[in-house]
Order: C-alpha cells, then structure tokens, then sequence
C-alpha cells in the first residue's frame, strides 16, 4: 500500500475513536491516474527508442559488420530481436500488472536479493550515465545552430545540459498530462526528422543512386568477433521498447493497450531505422560515413543546402524527447522499489494536487548533474551496457520459468514459448562473446554491479532480523513504546508523515 498525504485531515475535536478516523483517511489516498493511451504509450516507446544515435552514428555498426549489406541485415535483425523481446514483456506486462519494469518481473521470478542488485547497478551507474550521455548530445545540438562553424566551448555545453536535464526533472514533477502530451510531440517531431533524411534518400534511390550498394555483401571485412560488437551497437539503438512496462498501472486497459502499443511501435521504429541508414547510402559512401562525425548533417549539408541547419535541432529534440520519456518510466520503477521496501519510503510518496511521484522524479537528479560535471561518462556506460543485456535477459528467462512456476497465472497475451527462448539465448549469446571480446570494461561492470550484494544485506536484509535478535538488541526501547497502545502509535506516525510531506511539497 502507499502512504500518501491528504490537506485538510484534522484530528478529531468532537470524541471520534482515532483508529476509525485513521481508517477514513485510508479510504482518501492519492494514487496514480490511468492517464496513458494508446497514443501516449506508442510515444513513449517510440520517443524513447529513438535517440540521438541514428541521426549521429551509425558507423558502429557499419563498422563491426564490415560491409553495407551485412550492416542493414544487422539493423534488421536487431530490430526484430527487439521486437522478440518487447512481445516477450508484453506478456509479462498483462499478466504481472505492475509497474516498474525489469525490476517488477525479476521480483516475481527470483525474488528481491536479485531484483535489488538490479536496482542498484540501475540507481548508482546505469541509469545516470546513460541519462548524462543523451542529454550532452542534447547540449551539443541545441547550441551547434548558434556557434555555427565554430567549436562549442565544452563548459557551455555542460551548461545547456544542464538546463535540459533540470527542465525534464521539472516538467516530470508537475503534471503526468503534460509530460505525456509533451512526449507525443516531440515524438512527432523526431519522425518527422526521419521523414526529412527518408524521402529525399528514396528519391535518390529511384533516381538510380545505387553506386554504393555494388558488392554490399563483400565480406572480405567481416569478422566473426566484430559481430558482437556489431549487435550491441544496433540493440542499443533499439534500446527502450521496454520502458512501457515500467509504468504498467497507469496504462488504460493494459491487456489491449500494451500489446498493440509494442506491436505498432516496433514495426515504426524498425521501418524508420532501416529507410533511414538506406537513404545514407544513397549519398555517401561506407567510407564517408565512418569518417562522419554526425551522419545525418553529413547527409544534410550534401543534399539539402542551407537546411541542413534544422537537422541539429531535430536532433536536439529528438534526445530530449528520449530523456523525457526516460525520466517518466524510471521513475516508477524507483516509486515500485520504495513501494516494495527497498529504497526510501519518501520514494513511494505521491503529490497530493499534482498526482506526480515527485521524489521518485527526482531521485536521479543528483547522481546525472555529478557525473555530468565531474564523471568519466563513456568508460562507465562501456561498464554497463552488457549488464543491462544480461539482466534483461535474466526477466526474459523469468517469464520461461514462471511458465512452469505458475502456470495458472491469467496470461491475456501469450507468445509462442520460441520466441523468449530466442531472444534469452540471443542476449546470453551477446553478453559471454562480449566477456571474450572486451573483458577488462566487462568485468569492471560485472563487479560494480556485484556491489549490490552488499548493499542488499546492509540495506534490507538487516532490517528483517529474526524477533529474537530485535528483542536483544533494541530491549530499552521496546520497554518504552509496548506501553502505547498500537493503533495510536499508528495515528501518531500518521500525523508525522502529513507534517514532513507538507514541509516537501509546500
């Protein structure tokens, strides 16, 4: 249950038993609202999946596959991979329905020593650098325009990043209405961005621009340990398919919605990427493009003129599109956590006039403006990303086991069983070649990420000592508050929690 405050809730004057006034204001919480659509739910995985990296580089993956031919099959088959995973999810979303995401589903599967080493890695790395990246290139981009062609002072950057991140964190904290109305426009101005790179790429292509795909499948570059790499590079740019599932509960009718909201999502997403990379091609050579610092000005400047100045922008909406969305899902899976008992229980806290969980918003604001400012921001997501892989991977394994765990369990949307063993293998088959690959960043990760260990039985697992061990260690104060009866001691916990929210949010 949450604990919420309410304005207005006075103690009683008139003799009315405490613990029946307690009850009434129990009857009174404030909760989240089912404010997200279909619309709204597309923009979120769509205006989240899509990034800053297919506008700026794609050359990893040109790079690792080794010729043009193999890149656009790796773009593919990363996208229907993706979209394996996000049925997979959806699955977990209409049967499991709560939110919080991979941190929900590991709970259920395996139980919360191995959902907090999740949440850890998530709170104290992954989820602060990933979100200090995309909003440099937000920085970047929203200033190129006016310094145009001079470099950018690096601090002046920092600072619009700033700026950026302060405004997402804000506009999060206000309204869960507007932040939505907010994704689903900026998630139409960055396909609108693509649509500018799309059509005049095809109508290169039926001009009979079709120079640099001869010999695409030339394979005398391909290497079987780049593959790897290769596919790290495409899921990443698919990465975010499964932010939908962290804000389950506030999704109106969930068993349609979350299906048709992947379904649909995925097929645009993987459209626009491969169109997209397509139309490169059709400008510039394997060459050109590894040699572009960001591919989508590259291909503006050559063929659509003085324009090519808008393209920064829409790449500058286009990451702020994805650190809104971002922000609105992560913070749920924080308000689950705390929920749940393992983070602060100011986490789990809602507004009571703006119905947004405003700790859980701002819970990464710290962390992202510190690494920001005084981090080593790409070191720490090379750390990372194969954990998130290997953990995603672990809740995909979860809805195999919980096939066999609970197999009563209401499953409204139901996928064939090959496609989560696929995509399971897939993510494990990336993670162990990646320790052959690259093994030092991977293991630094693997150990940052062990530190939640620890951290577990620091943290939560001595908060549940066994009655005995309570009663030894805390006999003095036990003497004092068995005096009071448990319902006022309830009512006066009560009082106090109404006291410190007012001091938050007034």
């Amino acid at each position: 249950t949450l604990r919420m405050a309410a304005n207005g809730h006075k103690v009683s004057q008139n003799g009315t038993d405490p613990v029946t006034k307690l009850q009434d204001e129990d009857n009174r919480k404030v909760g989240l609202g089912k404010k997200v659509t279909l619309l709204r739910g597309i923009s979120i995985i769509v205006g989240t999946i899509i990034g800053a990296g297919i506008f700026i580089s794609p050359k990893g993956i040109l790079r690792y596959s080794g010729s043009i031919g193999m890149s656009l099959i790796v773009w593919i088959a990363c996208g229907v991979l993706s979209l394996f995973g996000a049925l997979s999810y959806a699955e977990l979303g209409t049967c499991i329905k709560k939110s919080g995401g991979h941190y929900t589903y590991i709970m259920e599967a395996f139980g919360p020593q191995m959902a907090f080493v999740r949440l850890w890695a998530d709170l104290i790395a992954i989820r602060p650098a990933a979100m200090a990246v995309i909003s440099l290139a937000f920085g970047q981009y929203i200033l190129e325009p006016l310094f145009m062609p001079c470099d950018i002072p690096p601090i002046a950057v920092k600072l619009a990043t700033a700026i950026g991140i302060t405004s997402v964190m804000y506009l999060n904290s206000i309204s869960v209405t507007w932040t939505a109305r907010i994704q689903i426009l900026l998630t139409f101005s960055k396909l609108l961005a693509i649509a500018i790179i799309i059509v005049p790429g095809m109508y290169q292509l039926f001009k009979g621009e079709t120079r640099n795909f001869e010999n695409a499948f030339e394979l005398s570059n391909v290497k079987l340990s780049g593959m790897p790499l290769a596919f790290y590079s495409g899921m990443y740019a698919y990465a975010g398919w499964f932010y939908l599932n962290f804000v389950t509960e506030e999704i109106d009718n969930p068993e349609k919605t979350v299906p048709l909201a992947i379904c649909i999502s995925m097929a645009v997403v993987t459209s626009c990427y491969v169109l997209t990379n397509v139309a490169y091609y059709t400008v510039m050579s394997a060459e050109e493009l590894l040699a572009s610092e960001a591919v989508a000005v590259t291909f503006a400047e050559k063929l659509l003129g003085n324009f090519s100045i808008a393209v920064p922008v829409f790449v500058a909406l286009s990451c702020y599109g994805s650190m809104n969305g971002s922000i609105f899902a992560l913070s749920r899976m924080f308000f689950v956590a705390s929920r749940e008992g393992q983070l602060p229980e100011v986490l789990s806290m809602i507004h009571v006039r703006r119905h947004t969980p405003l700790a859980a918003v701002l819970i990464l604001y710290p962390m992202t403006m510190l690494q920001l400012f005084v981090g080593d921001i790409y070191s720490l997501l090379n750390f990372m990303s194969f954990m998130r892989w290997l953990f995603i991977g672990v809740v995909v394994l979860g809805l195999i086991y919980l096939r066999y765990k609970k197999p009563d369990l209401p499953r409204p949307f139901k996928v064939p069983i090959f496609i989560p063993v696929v995509f399971c293998l897939t993510c494990f088959f990336m993670v162990f070649l990646s320790l052959y690959s690259d093994p030092i960043n991977t293991g630094i990760g693997f150990a940052i990420s062990l530190t939640g260990i620890p951290a577990y039985y620091i943290f939560i697992h001595f908060n549940h000592r066994p009655k005995w061990l309570q009663q030894f260690l805390g006999n003095s104060s036990l003497t004092v508050t068995n005096t009071l009866d448990c319902q006022i001691q309830l009512h006066i916990k009560k009082r106090i929690d109404v006291l410190v929210l007012k001091l938050l949010f007034h």
